[in-house]
């Protein structure tokens, strides 16, 4: 590895790529941004390429590839830009690449993500849906190729820094009952059942701790965010469902909890910043500076819970089967997941209609095995094209 670590950021332009190289920037003499990726958004590609000078850069397609390879030149830069998603399996298992940002929101995060694993770089997982869809495959790839795998959603990092070292023989092993994964409840954790009806993407998208994307953020009001990282949490610390706890926590500042059978509970505690589990899986097994503002527990005061209501949340109820019933059963969920999400973004159905959707999909559709990719991404096909069919058959 060299002296200064080479950085490739899977969705640079995300909320999670962006705080990525913003710690990159605090330490010069530990890392460098050696590619960066963007999908719709080239001008602020553009910019992120000016100011970290990275020797790839990758877009959606050809076309803005062109474009943003020709105002690079003007600039007098020598960055290399490559399009789809060849251009981010390149990158993601580039020789000269040392650790990998997968922050690709959704199921086209998968295949960069499956080439970084294969080619045995440490990942930092910041795309749950590559668990989600194939965890499975996934884990065997990160066992073969020797890969090392870091979690970087806040919950997951957290369990990680309260799991013993050795984790990896086996829970119950290592003396752990169960994992206690912590949520916000979102925005509407206390609204009024009749008023999710009318809520609008503007509300969902306002989360009161965190600032997400949209797809993310909507995820969260739903809960479905949080069904889709117990399923994660299972495949990373070999848990079974039964073994994850949600616990709703509206102050954001634990991030989770890990039980022990000794009575112990360690818990890791932070300001609600993605910063700082990026820059713990970043200088992992070492701690660095990320930039967040130290914890002031007098400022925080109090710290509540609650047990979550999968009434208001049906997508949680909906995501722990999906985890109990396995196979392709967790990507036909998160497929109809993002059909029915978009359409909520774009106005066409009511928010409560998002678990409806993904419900008809997971009756409609019979359960099968995910045993290679091309069983996985079969599955993923199906479930958007049910998702699409719901749509059509009630006029949105």
């Amino acid at each position: 590895m060299s002296a200064v670590q080479q950085i490739c950021v899977l969705g640079a332009t995300g909320s999670i790529g962006l705080s990525t190289l913003d710690v990159i920037a605090r330490h010069p003499e530990r890392y460098q941004a050696f590619a960066l990726s963007g999908f719709s958004r080239i001008a602020e590609l553009k910019v992120l390429c000016l100011r970290h000078r990275p020797a790839f850069a990758v877009t959606a397609d050809e076309a803005s590839a062109r474009v943003l390879q020709e105002a690079l030149q003007a600039a007098g830069l020598q960055t290399r830009v490559l399009s789809g998603e060849a251009g981010l399996c390149e990158v993601a298992g580039h020789p000269e690449v040392d650790a990998v940002m997968a922050a690709i929101v959704g199921a086209a995060g998968l295949q960069p993500t499956l080439a970084a694993v294969r080619a045995g770089k440490k990942v930092l997982l910041a795309n749950k849906e590559a668990l989600v869809m194939s965890g499975d495959l996934f884990i065997q790839a990160v066992r073969q190729s020797g890969a090392t795998l870091l979690p970087i959603d806040s919950e997951h990092n957290a369990i990680f820094q309260c799991l013993p070292g050795d984790y990896a023989r086996g829970l119950g092993a290592v003396g752990v009952r169960r994992i206690l994964l912590t949520a916000s409840g979102g925005p509407f954790r206390e609204t009024p059942l009749a008023e999710l009806e009318r809520v609008t993407p503007e509300q969902a998208c306002a989360h009161p701790n965190w600032s997400m994307g949209r797809k993310i953020s909507v995820d969260s009001a739903s809960m479905m965010n949080k069904g889709l990282e117990l399923i994660e949490a299972c495949w990373l610390f070999d848990a079974r469902p039964a073994q994850v706890e949600v616990v709703v926590h509206p102050q954001s500042v634990i991030h989770s909890l890990v039980d022990y059978v000794d009575g112990s509970v360690l818990a890791q505690l932070g300001n609600p910043d993605m910063r700082t589990p990026i820059a713990n899986a970043l200088a992992w097994p070492q701690r660095i500076d990320s930039g967040v503002a130290p914890l002031d527990l007098f400022a925080v005061a109090r710290l509540d819970f609650q047990r979550p209501d999968e009434a208001r949340f049906p997508c949680l109820r909906l995501a722990r089967q999906a985890a109990e019933a396995g196979g392709d059963v967790p990507a036909m969920l998160n497929a109809a997941n993002e059909v029915a999400v978009a359409a909520f973004l774009e106005r066409r159905i009511r928010f409560s209609e998002i678990a409806g959707i993904i419900e008809d999909v997971l009756q409609r559709l019979p359960a099968g095995a995910a045993e290679e990719l091309p069983d996985v991404l079969a599955a993923d096909a199906r479930a958007r094209e049910c998702a699409h069919g719901w749509l059509s058959r009630h006029g949105r």
